[in-house]
């Protein structure tokens, strides 16, 4: 099963926070943190390797805090992901090691990195400003159920 660890979750629900609050003030790790239930210490960790990876810009001091570095339509899943996870992979052989006993006998290396190859590309074509959209997009519909039943 492909699954994103818990930091590339936390990292991808803080990226979609910022996004929604926009570009006009910097958000606290704690204002996230608690917003979500994650551990302050964690979410302050993955924040600062989203800084270290150039995806945010933190500054410090009383009305300091976390921002995007650009815009949230210019910062793909792909990297939000790699920069807390390292490079996407799908099996051992998807490195560049090549430790696998089998490697050199596999006959299923290639099909698997062509669709590692297509499952990043997919997560490179998907922004943080559509995932801030999706909730919106989400939303409307129930709240025009909501007005429609009365």
């Amino acid at each position: 099963m492909l699954r994103l660890s818990k930091k590339a979750d936390y990292a991808l629900m803080a990226m979609k926070h910022l996004a929604e609050k926009g570009g006009a003030s910097s958000t606290s790790a704690r204002e996230i943190a608690e917003q979500y239930d994650i551990p302050i210490e964690l979410m302050a960790k993955v924040l600062q390797r989203l800084v270290r990876a150039g995806l945010l810009v933190s500054t410090q001091g009383t009305r300091g805090g976390y921002m995007l570095s650009r815009a949230s339509e210019a910062i793909s899943l792909a990297a939000v992901i790699e920069a807390i996870d390292g490079p996407f992979t799908v099996t051992a052989c998807s490195t560049e090691k090549h430790d696998c006993e089998q490697y050199g006998k596999c006959s299923i290396r290639f099909p698997l990195w062509r669709i590692r190859e297509r499952i990043a590309a997919a997560l490179g074509t998907v922004t943080i400003a559509e995932m801030a959209a999706e909730q919106v997009a989400v939303a409307a519909p129930v709240a025009h159920a909501a007005v429609v039943r009365r």
